[in-house]
């Protein structure tokens, strides 16, 4: 099911449980799972708005340089795979904050697997310093 404002789609299981995709912020997540909600309810099912959470947050931003990958991968292959036969990103798995970022030869990186905004700064905190050692 899709909604336009705030723009998301919400998968709605038998369980009862509905995860909700798309919003840009934490408040229009709330926003459309109460919306979708009230859909529901609307179309006869006593549905309810209980238990709202963030499971996972993602985030794009571009570090303005492009990054040596290969270098990255091999000073930091505990914590990285680089195949770029199979993908073009680099895969840097964080331990602390649990955290996936996809790093891109252009400096673009996608942070995913944050729970709450904190985590998604202190990933990038974490990981600048590192790409700046890795400028091209």
């Amino acid at each position: 099911m899709r909604i336009r404002e705030p723009r998301t789609t919400a998968l709605i299981f038998s369980s009862g449980k509905m995860v909700c995709t798309g919003a840009k912020s934490e408040e229009d997540a709330r926003l459309s799972g109460r919306k979708f909600a009230r859909i529901i309810q609307k179309l006869g099912f006593p549905a309810k708005f209980l238990d709202f959470k963030i499971q996972n947050m993602v985030c794009r931003c571009d570090v303005s340089f492009p990054i040596r990958l290969e270098c990255l991968v091999l000073t930091h292959s505990s914590f990285s795979t680089y195949e770029p036969k199979l993908f073009s990103a680099l895969i840097y798995r964080m331990v602390k904050p649990r955290i996936v970022l996809l790093i891109f030869l252009s400096g673009k990186v996608i942070i995913a697997g944050a729970k709450r905004r904190q985590d998604i700064y202190e990933a990038f905190d974490n990981i600048y310093p590192i790409l700046k050692n890795f400028k091209k």
